[in-house]
Formats: structure tokens, sequence, C-alpha cells
């Protein structure tokens, strides 16, 4: 099934920005630059941003809610139990931490929850990682990478946000003019 023609273009005008990003940072872009594309894309809707969702329908807003759901998930004597469950959710925790850090970064230092976004964000991925590649998914590769640089990714969304994504009243950075000027 494929996305519908607005989500598809925002995720192509994603896709462009993230690989400069990623370029001028020096960090490397494959499969990372599409994934974080198609992130970016799919958060741009809140619905997504907070898809993740607790065992009574609930919508998990914190990372600590998510947490403790993905822990719930391995409940045994519950009927819930399902640790495929955990995987998605330690994969929307990773997700979440990586856009709050990299597009809101403000917002998440203001709240002093850096540290726990941090670590929480790279353990999701390595969970995630480790879960694709028992099931030796191609995909576990992506995950390693996100949860081992996590911070540079992180960055270069920030980077991206000020670089290419700033208000048209602010001055132009001169980096990215220079640079155009030699590709010219």
């Amino acid at each position: 099934m494929s996305e519908p023609p607005a989500m598809e273009s925002l995720k192509r005008f994603f896709d462009r920005l993230v690989r400069r990003s990623l370029s001028d940072l020096w960090l490397a872009s494959e499969p990372v630059a599409d994934y974080l594309a198609g992130l970016l894309a799919r958060f741009a809707r809140t619905d997504q941003l907070y898809a993740a969702s607790g065992r009574t329908g609930e919508r998990l807003e914190s990372v600590v809610a998510m947490m403790l759901e993905a822990e719930r998930a391995w409940a045994f004597d519950e009927p819930d139990f399902d640790p495929f469950r955990e995987c998605l959710i330690r994969r929307h925790i990773g997700d979440y931490t990586l856009f709050m850090i990299g597009i809101f970064r403000e917002h998440v230092e203001r709240r002093a929850s850096m540290g726990l976004y941090v670590r929480e964000g790279k353990r999701a991925y390595r969970v995630v990682a480790e879960f694709e590649r028992s099931a030796m998914k191609p995909d576990a590769r992506l995950f390693a990478a996100l949860s081992t640089e996590f911070e540079g990714y992180a960055g270069a969304l920030g980077y991206m946000k000020r670089v290419y994504l700033r208000p048209s009243d602010s001055p132009p950075s001169l980096g990215p003019v220079l640079r155009l000027l030699t590709e010219w």
C-alpha cells in the first residue's frame, strides 16, 4: 500500500533537506537519510507523534509512560503478553526522542529531560536492532546505526532546522551559501 501523495511529497521535501544536512556534517546518510525523512514526514502529523497507546487505549505522551508500556508487554501473567509489541513501542521511543531532541531541543532541555531522552533513545534503537538482527532482517544495521550515532543524527536534525528551515526574516548562514556557490 502506497503513501498518500501529500505524505510522499512531504517525505521528498524532507529527504532533500536531511541529505544536505547529513552531507554538510559529514555523517553517513544511507539508509538513515531515508528513515529520517520518513520520520519527519510522519511526525508532521501530531497524531503520529503520539501514536503509541497503552493497553487500555490511552495515549502515551511521555517517554516514561512509553517505557512502562514496553515493560508491560513482557508481563507473562497478563493476557496482553506480546514481546513484538515491545519492539514497536521501543521503536516509537527511539523515533520520538530523536525527533524531539533534534527539532525541539530547547523544549527537552527546559524540561531537564535531555539525559533521559538520549539514554532511552539509544537504548530503544539498540533493542530494536537486536530484535531485527535475531529475525535476520536487514533493518538491523539501520537501527544499530541510529543507536550508536543517536546524538549525531539528532544534531543533524537540529542543524537542518536552524540552517534550512529557519524563518525567512532571520539572516542566512554563510556556510550553506558558500557551499552552493562552490557547487555552482
